[in-house]
């Protein structure tokens, strides 16, 4: 029941239900959701960790930044079931399509870098 417990309180705070869906479609650094959620850097550290512990998001290191993704290909049943459940949820939430219309606005050096 642990992993089950574990996913269900990862999402359960609106900001990291916020964050898993800005990674619906791409990855993205801290900087980047730090920028779009409008919260401190040790903030959205701390709820980057509890998605991570929970398996609904994958991190890797590109230099000095890191990247996060959704865990897609994850084997937890409950991880692949709420990911898949929240594709369709949320489309009408304005908060949160401001959110995913501000991210080209909020990539940073990594971004750029990476297009060079």
């Amino acid at each position: 029941m642990k992993p089950l417990l574990r996913v269900m309180k990862a999402l359960s705070d609106p900001n990291r239900v916020r964050v898993v869906k800005l990674l619906e479609d791409r990855a993205l650094c801290v900087c980047e959701i730090q920028k779009v959620l409008g919260l401190a850097q040790p903030t959205v550290s701390s709820h980057m960790k509890i998605l991570e512990d929970a398996g609904l998001v994958n991190k890797e290191r590109q230099g000095t930044w890191m990247i996060y993704s959704q865990a897609e290909n994850s084997e937890s049943p409950y991880v692949r079931t709420m990911l898949g459940e929240l594709r369709g949820w949320l489309d009408e939430d304005v908060p949160l399509q401001t959110m995913i219309k501000a991210l080209p606005e909020a990539a940073c050096l990594r971004a750029a870098t990476l297009k060079n």
